[in-house]
């Protein structure tokens, strides 16, 4: 996908996932888009820095990447949501394209995607951009529901999910 549609990916999705942790549509809820909104957009343009150095699709578009994005909020505090975004920039890129992403860069070379997908400059990209966007809110939605924690969740989400 182009970086308009990991933009258009993040933005949905940060809304999607104030609603599914805030889902009172009040002000927790707007709280948690506006604290995870920015993050997740940031994270979502990372990996496509490597378009100016490296090997695009490989040299940020791998596991240890996401690893490192994931760990950064657990050893420095901050950025908690930015490995949100990185992480679906792979799904985009992995569901949504044809090429695919070298997920085990540096070490193997080979890309993997989906067999179905779309050039980054289709017309069909923003309709396939939305329809990954909800695959990703749906399996965000059931990791909340069935995996978290109940004391994980706030109050507001707690009620909504009937615990």
């Amino acid at each position: 996908m182009n970086k308009r549609g990991h933009v258009l990916n993040a933005a949905l999705l940060a809304i999607g996932v104030g609603y599914i942790l805030e889902p009172s549509g009040d002000v927790p809820t707007f709280e948690m888009i506006a604290t995870s909104g920015m993050p997740i957009v940031l994270g979502a343009l990372l990996p496509d820095v490597d378009t100016a150095f490296g090997k695009h699709r490989k040299t940020l578009h791998n596991l240890p990447v996401l690893a490192a994005a994931y760990a950064w909020p657990i050893v420095f505090g901050t950025l908690q949501y930015v490995w949100i975004g990185v992480l679906t920039h792979y799904v985009l890129d992995v569901m949504g394209s044809k090429r695919g992403i070298a997920l085990f860069y540096p070490f193997w070379d080979e890309e993997f995607g989906f067999p179905v997908g779309v050039t980054t400059s289709s017309k069909y990209a923003g309709v396939v951009t939305v329809l990954v966007t909800a695959v990703e809110l749906a399996a965000v939605f059931l990791i909340v529901r069935y995996q978290l924690p109940v004391g994980n969740l706030s109050e507001t989400a707690r009620a909504a999910f009937g615990a």
